[in-house]
């Protein structure tokens, strides 16, 4: 196969009732970097681009489900399907060499649950799909990097689910990663799971009886680690320049301060895989759904750092096989 002279990138619509269709056609006006599929209802993208004035630009790829016509803002069994089975079509493009990344739009994870899907979100199908179980989910914007060591689960059950195992993995996987940004030497904060860390003990004892001591481990193994740093300081002296790269041990602890510091240019990059994945690190916004007025910067980032990674050897190819 001869090499292709643009990244060739794969844009699934997303959730067709919010606002994917919008920012996925939107994101590649004009666009000379990238040669873009996009991976929906031709139908309903063709509609879309109509509405809003714009070229269908690039090949339309679509699956074996079928949603022709929005319902903005809409919770819909049909639109989870749609969604997840446009998903599917461009991670098995990535596996057999058909495009060189994945963009992926926002879904709707209650569609997703109410069609049955069997899976929480992107990340999880897109691990099953390529057959890992090493992997992780990086959220990166205006410098800052937060990697997530437990992701979409209830916070009642956060203490269920994290242990070494979580951590260790966002530690190499971040060691493994952040040298296809430039970052061969990275300075790691892994965050304490209680408020102030547990100061000392007196608020929680998690940091003290065992995340303490794993990171102490980890270090001596040479581990560019530190912490377990307070969740309430760690971002602050993130973006100050004093990590690369934050552990999260939960969800809404890594990506509260990543959204309000990069909300616009923020990216969800899937590390672990095979094949390059992306996504903008927004969800719907069924509330301008169909509105025209959905800002398509994060989109326009996730294609740009999809592009830019597809033409580095990934880790993770090695790693894999």
């Amino acid at each position: 196969m001869s090499p292709r002279l643009l990244p060739r990138l794969g844009i699934s619509i997303g959730d067709p009732n919010g606002i994917g269709p919008e920012i996925a056609l939107k994101s590649i006006q004009n666009r000379t970097d990238i040669d873009p599929v996009l991976i929906g209802d031709p139908e309903l993208l063709s509609a879309e681009a109509k509405r809003l004035g714009l070229e269908l630009a690039g090949e339309v790829w679509e699956s074996e489900v079928s949603f022709p016509r929005a319902e903005p803002g809409v919770v819909s069994e049909a639109a989870g399907r749609a969604s997840a089975s446009w998903v599917d079509r461009g991670i098995q493009a990535c596996l057999a060499g058909e495009v060189d990344g994945l963009v992926t739009a926002p879904i709707c994870k209650q569609a997703w649950a109410s069609a049955g899907i069997g899976f929480p979100g992107h990340t999880e199908m897109l691990a099953d799909r390529c057959g890992t179980e090493r992997f992780g989910m990086l959220l990166a914007g205006k410098g800052l990097r937060v990697i997530l060591a437990t992701r979409h689960i209830p916070v009642r059950r956060i203490h269920e689910v994290l242990n070494e195992r979580e951590i260790r993995l966002a530690v190499d996987l971040l060691c493994e990663g952040l040298p296809l940004f430039g970052i061969d030497s990275p300075r790691i904060a892994v965050c304490g799971l209680n408020p102030h860390a547990g100061d000392g003990g007196s608020i929680g004892r998690e940091e003290v009886e065992w995340i303490g001591p794993l990171i102490e481990r980890m270090r001596a193994e040479g581990k560019p680690v530190s912490g377990p740093c307070p969740g309430d300081t760690v971002f602050h002296e993130a973006v100050n320049g004093a990590y690369d790269a934050v552990v999260a041990l939960y969800h809404d602890q890594g990506l509260g301060p990543l959204k309000l510091w990069a909300f616009d240019q923020g990216v969800n990059i899937t590390l672990g895989l095979p094949i390059v994945r992306t996504s903008p690190d927004h969800g719907t916004a069924f509330a301008i759904a169909g509105k025209g007025v959905a800002r398509p910067d994060s989109m326009r980032e996730a294609i740009a750092c999809a592009a830019d990674l597809s033409t580095k050897a990934s880790p993770w190819t090695r790693i894999s096989a």
